[in-house]
């Protein structure tokens, strides 16, 4: 059983629903992403990034394969298929004391996958930012 912090999280992943890392994710949450040199701070900021990765893999075959979970942080790896390339990875999550999100960390391989990512999410980022 996941805890309820990572419950929710899958619950975004599978519907969209981008109202739900509104009460999901702390403040001061930190992302870390391995496309952006830089952490980016604060939960409005840091919902975009999220945003981003999930309509990234909307429509793709994107499951989460494992989980490993302590009282206040847990590891999901992931795989999927873009652009016919096998991606994998791992969010490294961390929450408070009230099941907010304050670290969400990505790693991606292979390094060919970390470009396509890259790319992808740079094109679906420059499309939701004022310009």
């Amino acid at each position: 059983m996941s805890a309820p912090t990572i419950e929710r999280w899958y619950d975004f992943m599978r519907s969209g629903r981008t109202e739900l890392l509104d009460s999901l994710l702390a403040d001061e949450v930190v992302f870390y992403s391995p496309a952006v040199h830089a952490p980016k701070h604060g939960r409005s900021t840091v919902k975009t990034f999220l945003v981003a990765a999930e309509q990234l893999f909307t429509g793709t075959d994107f499951r989460y394969v494992a989980e490993w979970s302590e009282t206040s942080s847990a590891v999901l790896e992931f795989a999927v298929e873009i652009d016919g390339m096998q991606i994998e990875g791992v969010d490294v999550v961390h929450w408070n004391i009230d099941g907010q999100i304050t670290s969400f960390k990505v790693l991606v391989r292979p390094f060919k996958a970390l470009q396509t990512v890259s790319r992808r999410m740079a094109e679906i980022l420059e499309i939701h930012t004022p310009g």
